[in-house]
Formats: structure tokens, sequence, C-alpha cells
């Protein structure tokens, strides 16, 4: 093999570089993985695209422009989780009765909303929703069982 084909071997200096960087690498990617649920702040980003995924399957079975007051929102790992109170805007009730829950409105703990959103293809995306439930629905569901620990109240 001719001596200008040859791959000079990484000199100490580039092994330490190297290895420099993988390592500098993996802390960063470690907080990802590693990374508990957390209120996402008021007027973020994250906060806003989370609302506004709910907002029209919320508008649809409550049949009227929503805005929401957040009781809960968790984000980690992809995954968020909200327990929101919808009114309209400026703040009025909703009435059940005027929804496409009327007929169930006296079975109903209100118009209290819940959705699990899964961050994928560039947008979050509502993997779970429930309007008025009467109970902690999602304990005991094993696609829950997928969320990181402290994601949900309860």
């Amino acid at each position: 093999m001719p001596a200008s084909s040859r791959q000079k071997p990484f000199s100490r200096l580039q092994k330490i570089a190297l290895a420099a960087f993988l390592a500098f690498s993996c802390m960063l990617q470690a907080p990802a993985l590693a990374q508990s649920p957390s209120e996402p702040a008021r007027g973020s980003v994250e906060r806003k695209e989370i609302l506004d995924a709910v907002r029209p399957l919320a508008e649809a079975r409550l049949r009227t422009p929503v805005e929401f007051v957040v009781s809960w929102m968790r984000s980690a790992n992809g995954w968020a989780f909200v327990s929101l109170a919808p009114q309209r805007p400026g703040g009025a009730a909703i009435d059940l009765k005027t929804t496409v829950f009327a007929d169930e409105a006296e079975y109903m703990d209100g118009a209290q909303t819940y959705a699990l959103l899964r961050y994928q293809f560039d947008r979050w995306n509502i993997i779970d929703f429930a309007v008025g439930p009467t109970d902690v629905f999602w304990q005991g569901d094993p696609l829950y069982r997928q969320v990181p620990a402290g994601l949900t109240p309860y």
C-alpha cells in the first residue's frame, strides 16, 4: 500500500478533543432524557401550543369559543397533561345544557377538561381527552404507564 493512501493514527490531542466532544454531547442530551415534569411558563410558546392543541376539540364539544383557566399543566419528555376549566372569552361560564353534553350534564362534574398530549411530528397531538369526568379516569389506564412520573396530578 502506498504511503500516501495510509491513514495516520489520531494524535494524542485529537483523541482528547474527540473524548471531550463526546462527553459534552452526552451532557447536553442527558437532561432531556431525565427531564422531570414542570409547568410551562405563562406566556411561553410551549404553553400556548399545548392550549391551542386542546382548543379545537373543546370548542367543538362545548359549541362555543373558549379560553382556559389552567388548573394543572405539566410537560416532560414530549408528554403533557392538562386539567383546564374552559370558559367563554371574557370569563362567562359555559352551561353544559348548550353543549353536546346536554343529555349527560347532570352526571358530569362540570366542563373541567383533561387532556394527555404527545409532541410528535413538530406539534402537540391529543392522545386522550375527557370533559367532566367524575373520577380520576387515568388511574389504572395502561396508556398512562408510559408517561413520566409526576405528569398527572395524582
